[in-house]
């Protein structure tokens, strides 16, 4: 099992002026504990659930061609895009410049977008769910033809694409995995299906949970006549951890046996939000305690 690491909160004890440096800091410690992927949110207001929406956000993209800059390994994404945010060439340019630029580490991490307070604020339209599905389902198409190299025009029902050149193309092939977010049985799972990669599923819906929403995914891909087992099926958490579970964290011990459960699940990624996660002896927890024990986990489904 690998284990990726998302980075939500920016908002860091040596203030704005050190932002950049506390940030690539992080972006290093994880590539040297064994994270296989680094993970920021695509949001210019900060959610709820992290902060006030005053609070420090980077933008996604950019995030991400910075921490390229400062690490060599570590795959690097959005958790996820906001469909809504750019129109579809310009993102799958600005997708392709990070894969070309990182060697290769780029996931293509999208949805239909939710926040609409950040909509609002920064006057960028919000359309219906309906709508932003749709806009969602083009752009998944717009992706995958310029990724081929076809430059014939794309006519959808919300974009015109005369020529949707892309070059340079992106260095994976066939193109960096297409990671879809979000756990709606009826229009997320079977877009994974048709078009993902990967899927992303709510750590916070349980064991049970996660695992009715395989099984609805594994029901779309039969009817699509799409292979289960070629998507990377990943789940998103947040947690505190600590070496032994003190004032109600999550123990290094606790953390193994979830995700052990989660390994059985058949999740091949684990990707976590530290909520301590500008606390140094974490990512030392981290490299000697959990991921080289949590890469031992035999994925099922997986030879």
């Amino acid at each position: 099992m690998r284990l990726g690491l998302q980075v939500q909160n920016f908002t860091y004890p040596e203030g704005q002026s050190q932002l950049g440096d506390s940030f690539g800091l992080i972006a290093e410690r994880a590539e040297r504990a064994g994270f296989y992927s680094l993970w920021v949110m695509d949001h210019f207001f900060q959610i709820s659930i992290v902060g006030p929406a005053e609070n420090e956000m980077l933008e996604g993209w950019s995030a991400l061609a910075f921490a390229a800059g400062r690490t060599n390994r570590i795959k690097l994404g959005t958790l996820v895009t906001g469909i809504t945010y750019r129109h579809p060439g310009v993102l799958v340019k600005t997708a392709t410049t990070l894969d070309v630029l990182s060697h290769g580490r780029a996931y293509f991490g999208i949805g239909a977008a939710w926040n609409e307070e950040e909509h609002r604020g920064l006057g960028i339209p919000f359309p219906s769910l309906a709508e932003r599905f749709e806009r969602l389902e083009e752009t998944l198409q717009i992706a995958q033809q310029m990724w081929k190299g076809d430059e014939s025009p794309f006519q959808g029902k919300y974009y015109t694409l005369e020529r949707p050149l892309n070059s340079p193309q992106a260095v994976q092939k066939p193109h960096p995995p297409i990671m879809i977010g979000g756990s709606g049985e009826r229009k997320t799972l079977r877009l994974v299906a048709q078009y993902g990669d990967a899927c992303n599923i709510f750590g916070a819906l349980g064991v049970e949970g996660i695992r009715g929403k395989l099984e609805v995914l594994r029901e779309h891909c039969e009817r699509l006549g799409r292979p289960y087992e070629e998507i990377e099926k990943t789940t998103a958490d947040r947690l505190t951890l600590t070496a032994d579970g003190r004032n109600g964290t999550t123990s290094a011990s606790e953390l193994l046996d979830h995700l052990g459960q989660l390994a059985e699940l058949g999740v091949d990624q684990a990707i976590i939000s530290l909520l301590n996660v500008t606390d140094p002896e974490v990512f030392d927890l981290l490299a000697t305690r959990v991921i080289p024990e949590a890469e031992k986990f035999k994925v099922a489904g997986r030879s």
